[in-house]
């Protein structure tokens, strides 16, 4: 999967996040039903773009986030991306869509 993450570069202010997965097992070892498990609104960032251009001078406006940094997404948004021979789904956001950078 790492190689084909470092494929993807993404470009001005996108950022490439993995979704956090839902939990569907209890601490109890009981099994969730998918329609009971609520959207995951948290994600880890794998590539950040160079940042949007300043009109005026051309130069980047670096973003606020770097790769391995968890953060705080909507609940809508973003767009999906499958990569062949990978079962986890990747999201393109933008820098001013993310919510929130968690510690």
């Amino acid at each position: 999967m790492a190689a084909a993450i470092k494929k993807i570069i993404p470009m001005l202010d996108r950022i490439l996040i993995q979704r956090a997965e839902a939990l569907t097992k209890t601490k109890g070892g009981i099994v969730l039903p998918e329609k009971s498990v609520g959207k995951v609104l948290e994600g880890t960032v794998l590539a950040v773009g160079p940042g949007t251009r300043n009109a005026t001078t051309g130069n980047h406006i670096p973003i606020g986030v770097k790769e391995g940094d968890r953060v705080l997404l909507p609940e809508f948004g973003g767009t999906k991306v499958n990569l062949e021979g990978d079962q986890k789904e990747l999201f393109l956001f933008r820098e001013s869509d993310i919510l929130a950078k968690l510690e």
